[in-house]
């Protein structure tokens, strides 16, 4: 934060001669503020007197303080010219460069005053206000507090010290050192109370710093003034939904839009409406954001704040094609928009350009230095392209003497924000207690990842698997080409094929089941927390049997953090040749279930978190025209995000329901999982 708004306070005392007495009238029209009418009555004076120097300088001072500061800085050179040795022209002198922005010549100017006066309230005061503009704190706290001890409780001085605090906190936020901006903003709290401008900053950095609670203490005690209620409100409507509480977000900013009144500030009014509709929109209430958005559009017609608001819209519902036209509005009208070129990128980035994700960013920083939202943004893009090592050691078993213990590890290696490098390594050991049965099999892939257009990604992988069984040992071809589709709003399609071994247990194993999967999913969302799933499957085996399946799942989301989703499966499976004996393959099965999940999503957790799932499912199971069966699932997983680079997890799987391969098992399966960022950024530079 800046002083320039301080620049225009009358620092001065000008001392006048005698024949200044005739000059009241413009004297109080300095200090009451009326600079045209003391230009105006000034410049009658200078007609009649052209070379009286008080007229001169006053004169100055009020072209100046209207915003003519080049006109006055030329006037007061000429004055120096003319009165090289009198102080006071100095001081009006060394003003007009603060006037000006000049701030760097002004810091020359006010050392030699300083020197020259060690004394001058107004030389000290204008010393600490261009450091203060410099961006020099410390230096700038220095000279106010000798300001101060010269004119103890000088109010221009106090407002002036209150400014560089609020400044240098900023300044330190900005590096991210929030310690030391707390504790000046807290010693500005300690100096002038509950000042609006201090609580807010304070509220800020609060909010920046991930200190909810700490943030709504400060928006609490500024709703204690009447007169700034609304702001407060406003915060702590923000704070509500950063907790995810979005009903009471709404709550909170539906009392200060009513609040509003035709003697409300223009500006109160344009942040509450504006904190309203968002909060109308974190609520999922589009008729209500969209009717209110209608209607600002009209009244204020291309104004960046409402376009902002109607692109958020447009995010909340998947309208991202809108909201770029929206976002390239903001920057025609203004290119250093933090809204609009932050709020691009991240809308570039769903709609999959992120070359251009990236560069809108980058603009973000180039107006708004080490900003915290821009810098994370980058980060979690940089992360998203980074080297990444997953890996899993299970442990399974099932009722039926089956025992198995399998590693799998899965690398990604970006080459460029299109092309990646696939790999993939499992081992599995499986044996039957019962029939003494054993395999092992090692399976190895190499492929790529490719996205021809940002709505469609190709992956591919093609290796080997090598099984060592009881009665052979043998290697079989190991492929998976799938396209994933993002053609439409709320909806992916991915169409794919893949050639695999079937390896549930040793006796499958060892049969060198070969299958040939064709497969389509297909995933709707929409805009009122409906979703469906459905998976089409067409298998052919090396044995001459074929498989069709069909999953379909349709769920409700009731809560969004952490997310919390009801619903509705339904398995259906047929197979041409029924072959009991040899594994699960009947003519027709049914499988009914509802369920329940839980999800606090590791992409979600923030370092040094613990992120979880759970889902429980019930119902029914029917083998062909056999009696139903009680169908129950029971999956959880619980972990912790070391960093942004890492993470660990434990997980679970219990299960009664028929597979491909089983019918009647109790199945379950417990595991650990790892996902490491192994390299800190990406190997590539971008274009």
């Amino acid at each position: 934060m800046t002083l320039k708004s301080l620049i225009n306070i009358s620092l001065f005392f000008i001392v006048f001669s005698a024949t200044a007495q005739d000059m009241k009238e413009g004297f109080t029209y300095l200090e009451t503020g009326k600079y045209n009418k003391a230009e105006s009555f000034f410049s009658t004076i200078l007609e009649d007197f052209p070379n009286n120097k008080t007229a001169r300088l006053c004169y100055g001072r009020a072209i100046g303080l209207n915003g003519q500061a080049a006109e006055a800085n030329l006037l007061f050179t000429a004055l120096l010219a003319d009165y090289p040795n009198d102080f006071e022209v100095k001081l009006n002198y060394g003003e007009s460069l603060l006037w000006n922005s000049n701030f760097t010549d002004a810091k020359v100017y006010y050392k030699g005053l300083v020197t020259e006066d060690p004394k001058s309230f107004a030389a000290l005061l204008g010393f600490a206000n261009t450091l203060s503009n410099l961006k020099e704190y410390e230096d700038a706290l220095t000279m106010v507090n000798k300001a101060l001890d010269v004119s103890p409780g000088n109010p221009n001085a106090l407002v002036s010290k209150k400014y560089i605090y609020l400044g240098y906190a900023y300044q330190n936020q900005q590096a991210q050192n929030y310690d030391k901006a707390e504790i000046l903003l807290t010693k500005n709290l300690e100096l002038y109370g509950d000042d609006k401008d201090t609580l807010l900053n304070l509220a800020n950095l609060y909010l920046i710093w991930n200190k909810l609670e700490s943030a709504k203490i400060m928006y609490n005690r500024l709703a204690e003034q009447p007169e700034h209620k609304i702001i407060a409100l406003n915060g702590l409507a923000l704070v509500e939904h950063l907790n995810g509480k979005e009903k009471k977000a709404l709550s909170i900013s539906t009392e200060a839009f009513n609040s509003l009144n035709d003697n409300t500030d223009q500006n109160i009014i344009k942040q509450t409406t504006e904190r309203y509709g968002q909060a109308l929109i974190w609520n999922k209430k589009f008729k209500a954001a969209t009717n209110l958005i209608d209607t600002l559009i009209i009244e204020n017609p291309n104004k960046n704040w409402v376009l902002a608001l109607r692109a958020t819209l447009n995010i909340y519902k998947s309208n991202f094609k809108k909201s770029l036209t929206d976002y390239n509005q903001i920057l025609e009208n203004d290119s250093t928009s933090f809204d609009g070129n932050l709020g691009k990128a991240n809308v570039l980035k769903a709609l999959g350009y992120i070359d251009e994700a990236y560069t809108s960013a980058e603009n973000t920083l180039k107006f708004y230095d080490n900003q915290k939202d821009a810098t994370n943004f980058i980060n979690k893009l940089n992360n998203s392209f980074a080297p990444t090592l997953e890996s899993k050691a299970a442990h399974t078993f099932d009722n039926g003497d089956n025992k198995a213990y399998s590693f799998n590890s899965n690398v990604v290696f970006p080459l460029s924000t299109k092309v990646a490098i696939l790999g993939n390594y499992n081992y599995r050991t499986t044996n039957n207690t019962i029939t003494d049965n054993s395999a092992t099999s090692n399976n190895i892939s190499l492929g790529l990842s490719y996205k021809f257009i940002p709505s469609i990604t190709f992956k591919g992988t093609a290796g080997m698997t090598s099984a060592n069984t009881e009665s052979d040992d043998y290697t079989q071809l190991l492929t998976d080409l799938s396209f994933n589709i993002k053609s439409f709003k709320l909806q992916t399609l991915d169409v794919g094929y893949k050639r695999q071994i079937e390896s549930f247990n040793a006796d499958l194993l060892d049969r060198e089941l070969v299958q040939n999967n064709y497969y389509a999913n297909y995933n709707l969302g929409t805009n009122f927390n409906l979703g469906w799933f459905t998976q089409l499957m067409y298998t052919s085996q090396n044995d001459g049997n074929k498989r069709n399946l069909l999953f379909t799942s349709l769920y409700y989301n009731l809560l969004p953090k952490p997310s919390l989703k009801v619903g509705f499966n339904y398995q259906y499976i047929t197979f041409k040749d029924q072959l009991p004996t040899v594994y699960f393959s009947p003519e027709k099965f049914h499988n009914y279930e509802i369920f329940i999940n839980l999800i606090k999503d590791e992409a979600a957790a923030k370092p040094k978190e613990w992120f979880y799932n759970a889902t429980a499912a019930f119902g029914y199971q029917y083998i062909e025209d056999d009696a139903k069966i009680t169908a129950y699932r029971i999956q959880g997983a619980f972990g912790y995000k070391f960093s942004e680079r890492s993470l660990l997890n434990l997980y679970g799987t219990r299960s009664n329901i028929a597979s491909a391969t089983a019918a009647g098992f109790t199945f379950t399966e417990i595991g650990l999982r790892f996902k490491w960022l192994f390299l800190k950024k990406a190997v590539f530079k971008r274009n």
